[in-house]
């Protein structure tokens, strides 16, 4: 797959209208599904050295409009992965404590830890996007966001956490699909609120603002990528591709042993 055509190149004139939320760049159901079974096997793996090698951390964000398939995302792709180095962080309102701080303290909290895959189910970038959709603050305040997270995520990069940004991109017919097919489901019917319907209404401007936000905060080390999101075995395909690529482009060795202390080792008694 040819995953360039799904990263936002910096400076491009990023238009969302662009990408066909049902695309699957020409990769069947079938074969994806052949794929995906060796990218959770690889990404274990990968996973593994990451944990050991300690050197550095990856950030996964995923951002996307509700029933998008986030969780549905975290689920399948990272279902081989040890729980114990991979954290998962999902932002809602924020509390009394967290809005008596800067916007980014909650986000830099949650940052993984060398040798982690961190996980933000929604992040940073709600500031600019709800915060925005219904003016929570002034338009002065979050139009600057957008340098202050870039700002932000060069820091993390500077200090060896590698960030993925993902827009599952879903199209409005798909959403009220999904929306339906929810409250026939008595195990999923739960999660159905009366604000899933009404945000339907303000669906152009979390689009625009979506737009904004990933034209103006997609960079070379930091990238985003809209991820066809109508099919999700696609979604889930292309998301654990560009995982498992990233962590292999690291180029990572386990920690060496000292040959005298592993000798020392080989010939001492189990007790």
């Amino acid at each position: 797959m040819d995953i360039g055509k799904l990263r936002v190149r910096p400076g491009s004139k990023f238009k969302l209208a662009k990408y066909n939320p049902g695309d699957t760049l020409g990769i069947s159901k079938t074969n994806a599904a052949k794929a995906m079974a060796g990218q959770v096997t690889r990404l274990s793996g990968w996973h593994d050295l990451l944990y050991a090698e300690h050197k550095r951390s990856l950030l996964i964000v995923l951002q996307g409009m509700d029933a998008a398939g986030k969780d549905g995302t975290i689920r399948h792709v990272m279902s081989g992965v040890n729980p114990q180095g991979c954290t998962v962080t999902s932002f809602k309102q924020p509390s009394s404590r967290e809005l008596a701080h800067d916007f980014l303290w909650r986000i830099h909290a949650a940052v993984p830890e060398k040798g982690e895959i961190g996980i933000f189910n929604r992040s940073q970038y709600e500031d600019v996007l709800i915060a925005r959709v219904h003016n929570l603050v002034p338009r002065e305040i979050w139009k600057r966001r957008y340098a202050e997270i870039n700002a932000f995520e060069e820091i993390l990069s500077a200090n060896n956490v590698h960030i993925l940004k993902f827009f599952l991109h879903m199209s409005k017919e798909e959403q009220e699909k999904r929306f339906k097919a929810r409250l026939s489901d008595p195990a999923k019917n739960w999660k159905a609120s009366a604000a899933d319907f009404s945000e339907r209404k303000y669906w152009n401007d979390y689009q625009a603002a979506y737009e904004e936000a990933i034209s103006k905060c997609s960079t070379k080390d930091s990238p985003w990528y809209v991820i066809p999101a109508d099919h999700k075995w696609f979604r889930n395909f292309a998301v654990a591709e560009i995982v498992t690529r990233t962590l292999e482009s690291f180029k990572m060795q386990y920690p060496s042993v000292d040959p005298k202390q592993l000798a020392a080792l080989q010939g001492a008694k189990l007790g």
